[in-house]
């Protein structure tokens, strides 16, 4: 077993694209853990959704020989984390398995908004933080304008930073050495009941479930039986084994070391992150302290096209559930789609996500409903009822007031878009609650409503500031506001998808780009189909889609008008009766495109 000593336990976070995965590459590569020949880039990022998108999404693991100078090897493990605020929590689990952080910040865009809230995470878990500046390499890189940045916002001294750029693999031999000697051991003791954290779980079709442990005290070996705390199932050890980025067998895990263990569990449900797991006979008396369970912010409906796919889509979304911990869905029906579920997720780039896995992994065809918040209705009788889905609303009259949540949001961006950025969120009803400078960039604090937030608030804000702001928040609480429910009516009927909450200063506008935006993407049928926005009776915005029509008079040369007119009587009274029995087709697209609601 290796010594403690030789043990270093660190993630790498950063902002997006400011080159964490590249750098994990760069690591493993320089080591030797992987041939040349199997290097690919953004080695650790396994999922296609991640390669395509160029974002890292699951926090991956992976385990490193280091050869120091000091003739000692060490056992490095690595854990590469995602950037998006939307799997924060990806990041804050990694932070609790590890004991230190490299810090990696662009030197060429200096500390951005989610590094802020990465790195408080890392401080939160008691990390050691060694700032790495990266990209050097490139002409706009400004070195010493960035470690002064990170002394005046995040607090932490710069001015030793570690220069690298990953791309080039300038600093690399620098950066090993400084985990080997800035970073801490992990502490734990060998003889004492085995704790180990269960950090993540996900399914293998030919494993089964297949649990990635942080061991903290004891060992692990194979053949043992093991209980889980949380649920207390037992389970008899089949394998045990370290990433390096394949999967490689080993006898034992001990104190401070990562690694996997499969058990034969079906399951991923048996499995809760956060769990500790301890030896059945002997075994630990309290379990470690887990995670906070993730709290969804953002609510919307998942349905199958095809109605007959309900089961495949039941057997998909516990599937993706068992890998994804801050993910949560329970079974709903709609009049206009049927069967489905309604889910909630850490924020839109979480939900387009599992969208996008469960539509290629396993070809379900789905339809997405309007993403919605978490109401507070307190009625008239005093009670407080939870709205999560506004086709739900209840009658008004038993409804005293409303109350929605509030969310405080931190947004860093250069000078020369602040006015954008305050318009922006003065319009989504915001209240400023700060305002600061470091260098020659602001830190804006709004307090929001998340309901505002969470249509198109994060692509608005990138394209009034070309992409240089960054954004981060926190839920921070209810407050009551003037909110109703708006009905969107296709010919006379309304859709369930497409019902939303919004404030009432906003509804007609709100409901007038709706009808607009619906009127282009229905397709014309053979009736004229009328496209309104109603609150409650009263209509506030109407759009009517004309119908297709044939020449029907094109066979008449000459001759008298009343023949004419004849046949356009007739077609008159066609398209009439057509649309009294007509149902109109609304396209999958002009669902998801009308839920992108622009300005």
């Amino acid at each position: 077993m290796t010594p403690l000593s030789r043990i270093r336990n660190f993630s790498i976070v950063a902002h997006i694209d400011h080159g964490k995965s590249t750098l994990a590459d760069r690591l493993i590569q320089s080591t030797g853990t992987v041939q040349d020949r199997e290097m690919k880039e953004q080695l650790l990022d396994s999922m296609d959704i991640e390669r395509e998108r160029g974002i890292t999404i699951k926090a991956n693991t992976v385990r490193i020989d280091y050869k120091a100078d000091d003739g000692q090897t060490y056992i490095l493990n690595l854990i590469d984390t995602p950037g998006h605020v939307d799997f924060a929590y990806e990041v804050s689990r990694s932070m609790r398995a590890v004991e230190g952080s490299l810090l990696v910040v662009d030197s060429t865009q200096g500390v951005e908004a989610q590094t802020l809230a990465n790195v408080y995470q890392a401080i939160d878990a008691g990390h050691e933080i060694v700032p790495v500046l990266n990209k050097i390499d490139l002409p706009a890189a400004d070195c010493d304008r960035v470690a002064e940045q990170i002394e005046d916002v995040i607090g932490i001294e710069a001015k030793n930073a570690l220069r690298v750029s990953a791309k080039s693999g300038i600093g690399i031999k620098e950066t090993l050495e400084s985990i080997v000697r800035d970073l801490p051991s992990p502490k734990g003791d060998a003889d004492a009941p085995l704790k180990a954290m269960l950090v993540d779980s996900w399914y293998d079709s030919y494993l089964g479930v297949v649990v990635l442990v942080r061991v903290m005290d004891g060992v692990l070996k194979k053949n043992d039986r093991v209980k889980f705390m949380s649920n207390g199932t037992i389970h008899q050890v089949d394998r045990i084994g370290v990433f390096r980025p394949k999967m490689e067998n080993v006898e034992t895990l001990g104190p401070g070391e990562i690694g996997f263990i499969t058990a034969s569990i079906k399951q991923v449900r048996d499995t809760r992150v956060g769990d500790t797991i301890t030896h059945e006979k002997k075994g630990a008396d309290k379990p470690l302290p887990g995670f906070k369970p993730s709290q969804p912010v953002v609510f919307c409906g998942l349905f199958p096209v095809d109605s007959a796919e309900f089961e495949d889509l039941r057997d998909a979304i516990e599937k993706l559930a068992l890998n994804d911990a801050s993910f949560s869905f329970e079974m709903e029906t709609s009049a206009a789609l049927g069967f489905g579920f309604r889910c909630g997720f850490l924020g839109l780039l979480h939900l387009e996500v599992i969208r996008d896995r469960l539509e290629r992994e396993f070809n379900i065809d789905l339809i997405t409903t309007a993403p919605s918040v978490v109401y507070h209705l307190h009625m008239k009788d005093g009670t407080v009822k939870e709205l999560h889905n506004p086709a739900d609303m209840p009658d008004l009259t038993y409804i005293d007031h409303i109350e929605e949540p509030r969310i405080k949001a931190t947004i860093m961006v250069p000078d020369d878009y602040l006015g954008d950025i305050l318009k922006l969120c003065q319009d989504r009803r915001g209240i400023q609650l700060d305002l600061t400078y470091a260098g020659n960039r602001a830190m804006v604090v709004y307090d929001l409503p998340l309901n505002e937030v969470v249509f198109d608030f994060y692509d608005r804000l990138k394209s009034v500031t070309k992409g240089y702001a960054s954004f981060d928040y926190q839920l921070t609480g209810y407050r009551e506001d003037n909110l109703v429910k708006m009905q969107i009516l296709v010919n006379a009927e309304p859709v369930d998808a497409l019902s939303m909450m919004v404030h009432r200063d906003r509804a007609e506008m709100r409901g007038r780009s709706m009808c607009e935006k619906l009127k282009e993407l229905i397709p014309r049928h053979m009736f004229q189909i009328p496209i309104q926005a109603a609150i409650g009776g009263k209509v506030i915005a109407r759009e009517t889609l004309s119908a297709l029509r044939k020449d029907v008079t094109a066979k008449c040369y000459g001759g008298d008008a009343t023949r004419k007119r004849k046949l356009l009587d007739k077609q008159k009274a066609g398209k009439k009766k057509m649309r009294q029995f007509g149902k109109v087709d609304i396209p999958q697209e002009a669902f998801i495109s009308a839920l992108k609601m622009d300005s």
